[in-house]
């Protein structure tokens, strides 16, 4: 009988194992994070080709009909649903499941900005820029989250809060036309994306089991593609 099939087992978290256990598990972490990024710009690629007949602009024409800022509500329930998964998720076809599911979810909604960007001539490199402002910042915050003693399980209850605000704001402004979400709003969201990448850098590491690398990936993958969202659409506001 498996450990899991146990009765009242409970999987240890990865930070108990032996040094060895804990390095391979954070290789394979982020060895899937960039699997994951990879297949998302695969996707982008070939959706804005001749190949698909640019079939990127007619998805987001569709989706910039109801509201563009319905759109951002749709992104944040999708992040918030995508990281409740991943840390829901026990099989590993369910984790891989998810996270192909994920990032084809993203792939479609993202091709709103990323459309408005290729298609502005103001705008031009604005893609790339956000993506490597994107990059840094999550480096910088990983290994923030990594090398410091200091405990970012307080970021929890901050995260839930300013993530309904977010939402609140969004509604608001839907309803409320002459409310405007500015740049303001974009570097809030920023802000949110980065304690996201800290909070989940920590969690997965003192609170998922070494057999859960895809979950650990798909948590940090909502984290960055929340934070090159807002990127994107606060260089995007040239």
């Amino acid at each position: 009988m498996s450990q899991q099939q146990i009765p009242g087992y409970a999987p240890q978290p990865v930070s108990t194992h032996a040094p060895e256990v804990r390095s391979r598990f954070m290789k394979r972490v982020y060895a899937r994070l960039a699997l994951g990024i990879a297949a998302f710009i695969a996707i982008e690629v070939y959706l804005f080709s001749e190949a698909s007949g640019y079939l990127a602009y007619e998805i987001a024409n569709a989706l910039l009909g109801p509201s563009w800022l319905l759109v951002l509500g749709g992104f944040m329930l999708v992040s918030w649903l995508g990281t409740s998964f991943a840390w829901k998720a026990q099989s590993a076809a369910m984790q891989y499941g998810g996270y192909a599911l994920m990032i084809a979810v993203y792939a479609v909604i993202f091709t709103l900005p990323l459309a408005i960007a290729a298609s502005e001539p103001q705008l031009d490199g604005v893609i790339s820029t956000a993506a490597w402002i994107t990059a840094l910042g999550f480096a910088g915050l990983t290994g923030i989250a990594l090398t410091t003693s200091k405990d970012f399980k307080f970021l929890r209850g901050l995260l839930v809060w300013a993530g309904m605000l977010a939402l609140g704001a969004i509604v608001v402004a839907v309803l409320v036309p002459s409310v405007q979400l500015g740049a303001w709003f974009s570097i809030a969201m920023i802000g949110l994306a980065g304690g996201a990448i800290l909070y989940d850098t920590q969690k997965i590491y003192h609170s998922y089991p070494p057999d859960r690398e895809v979950a650990a990936a798909m948590s940090l993958f909502a984290s960055v593609m929340l934070m090159f969202w807002y990127v994107l659409r606060l260089l995007s506001r040239r």
